[in-house]
């Protein structure tokens, strides 16, 4: 198995896997996309509660607009708000969030 160096110099030797449903799986996606970081990056910074900074970039814009064009197709589909799946509305949280600090960071 090959060792990796963290952020602090600290080998990262160690696997760590669990399981999760598809549904949960979509979820952690779309927040390692809307982070910028790498899934590893997200994971082990969730996990050991250090804060998420995002910074924009290219990619982490693109996320952004692709996640806000689903959403926006997800909410045409509908026929009512009872039918928002509590899953869009973190993701809707989370996006929110993300702009605000963007905004903040621009001004």
């Amino acid at each position: 198995m090959e060792k990796a160096l963290d952020r602090q110099g600290r080998w990262r030797s160690k696997t760590v896997a669990f399981r999760v449903s598809p549904e949960e799986n979509n979820q952690i996606e779309i927040k390692v996309r809307l982070s910028g970081l790498t899934k590893q990056d997200y994971i082990v910074s969730r996990l050991t509660d250090r804060e998420i900074r995002v910074v924009g970039n290219p990619r982490v814009y693109k996320a952004l607009k692709n996640q806000m064009a689903d959403i926006y197709a997800e909410l045409q589909r509908l026929t009512s708000a009872q039918e928002v799946a509590p899953d869009m509305l973190e993701t809707l949280q989370m996006i929110a969030i993300t702009l605000n600090g963007m905004k903040e960071d621009g001004e």
